[in-house]
């Protein structure tokens, strides 16, 4: 079978078999961590908690952390802090003239950004464990707290700042010695584990309805053309042409070939909505603070997972980062001066700013259907939820999780068959090579 035998090839390659052990092994480092519960707690009567995450922008956030927050685990904030701080120092890389020059700095410059992005994320986690902790005792009953007075706020921020930490450096280890994106692969691992409690509560829910069976087949060949979509989303591109002049060297022509370069509709892959999401959990943050679950206001407001307002600023935070993600991603002038460098042009435009402004309103024009059809699929799970499909089962209808693992999958099987091409194997596919969503490895945050 065409299987067994790419499995074998795989095994065949020192480096390429090292690096997949290692993922796993770090990976199930970071699920052990996340069953260890932080000390002072009582693990058995964490069930008011379990109920908390059960739905809304709580079961989201308990998604992302692999099911470590209602855990209430060492590592219950997970990676989300990181990717606040990195959307904040990438902000600053457009507005502040300091990080534009690091970031023109190569290497040097981004080792720089890394550790500020670091520090950053400890000030978060400083600010967010309080939090955390705050909304523990507003949830646990005073008998789960085996440690009472200050010891155990304190302890507990240092621990679960510590987590978070070491949840980053499991990522940078991933991406370092493994296969595929670290920080991309701990957020799906993350949202997998969920899948098949969520799919056991839909089709026991659908059970206790009668003749629910059918339906739970319909929702699943539903989510089969989303998540064909999806694919679609992250693959799709346009094509712009371009000729390369004729050469002639001794008495040879060489050139005159037309050429294409493919610009993708979703060419941010999933980045908007793992960041708009970031942003979207920020109003917790507040919530952790306040004496009532009920309490009105901001923080309730978008604590709404089915809200309008939260929906609609969600979708429009989307539609935002993906243009913000193209722009630093996608840079025309470069790109028109490596044709004008190479002897190419656009038929039909003038090599130079033309050029520049026709490549900028391409990337414009594709750009927008796709951050939108982004957003809507981002959304869905609102709509399966007021559909009658279980809460936890309904995050897995949209980009929140199903963009995600399709994005990250389809990354880390290219660079697997990146591996399998160079040593003159068969890749994954015999109809083609598979296309990540960064067309050639993993987006980095």
């Amino acid at each position: 079978m065409k299987l067994i035998e790419t499995i074998r090839n795989i095994w065949k390659i020192d480096d390429l078999r090292s690096r997949i052990l290692t993922t796993l092994g770090l990976v199930v480092i970071y699920r052990l961590g996340s069953k260890v519960v932080l000390p002072g707690i009582d693990p058995t009567q964490l069930s008011n908690l379990v109920d908390q995450t059960s739905s809304g922008v709580m079961g989201l956030l308990n998604m992302f952390s692999g099911g470590a927050f209602a855990n209430a685990s060492i590592m219950a904030l997970g990676i989300m802090p990181y990717i606040s701080a990195s959307i904040f120092i990438q902000l600053l890389g457009i507005a502040v003239p300091y990080f534009q020059r690091m970031m023109r700095e190569g290497e040097s410059g981004r080792r720089k950004i890394n550790q500020i992005t670091r520090y950053l994320t400890v000030l978060i986690l400083l600010f967010q464990a309080p939090g955390y902790i705050a909304n523990l005792h507003m949830q646990l009953p005073a008998s789960a707290f085996i440690t009472s007075g200050w010891l155990f706020p304190v302890s507990s921020t240092i621990i679960l700042t510590a987590g978070s930490m070491f949840v980053m450096w499991l990522g940078e280890r991933i991406t370092d010695k493994g296969i595929g994106n670290g920080i991309s692969l701990i957020i799906m691992v993350g949202i997998i584990s969920r899948l098949p409690f969520a799919l056991l509560a839909e089709l026991v829910s659908r059970l206790e309805e009668g003749g629910g069976f059918l339906m739970l087949l319909i929702e699943i060949v539903v989510l089969f053309f989303i998540f064909e979509g999806a694919i679609l989303l992250v693959q799709g591109t346009r094509r712009v042409p371009v000729q390369y002049a004729k050469r002639i060297v001794g008495n040879k022509q060489y050139g005159g070939v037309r050429q294409y370069i493919p610009l993708k509709v979703n060419a941010a892959g999933v980045m908007p909505i793992i960041f708009a999401q970031a942003i979207m959990f920020i109003p917790m943050v507040f919530a952790g603070y306040v004496q009532s679950e009920s309490a009105t206001g901001f923080a309730a407001v978008f604590s709404n997972y089915t809200g309008f307002w939260y929906n609609f600023v969600f979708a429009l935070l989307i539609i935002l980062f993906t243009y913000f993600y193209t722009a630093i991603t996608i840079n025309p002038t470069q790109m028109a001066d490596d044709m004008k460098r190479n002897g190419g042009f656009i038929p039909g435009i003038k090599p130079g700013k033309k050029t520049v402004e026709f490549l900028d309103s391409v990337m414009s024009k594709i750009t927008l259907p796709g951050s939108i059809f982004l957003a809507l699929v981002a959304i869905l799970p609102a709509f399966a939820q007021m559909a009658g499909v279980d809460p936890n089962f309904a995050q897995f209808y949209g980009g929140t999780s199903l963009l995600i693992l399709v994005g990250v999958v389809l990354d880390t099987l290219q660079q697997i068959e990146s591996h399998l091409l160079m040593r003159h194997y068969d890749g994954l596919l015999k109809s083609g090579r598979i296309k990540g969503r960064s067309g050639g490895g993993s987006a980095t945050y």
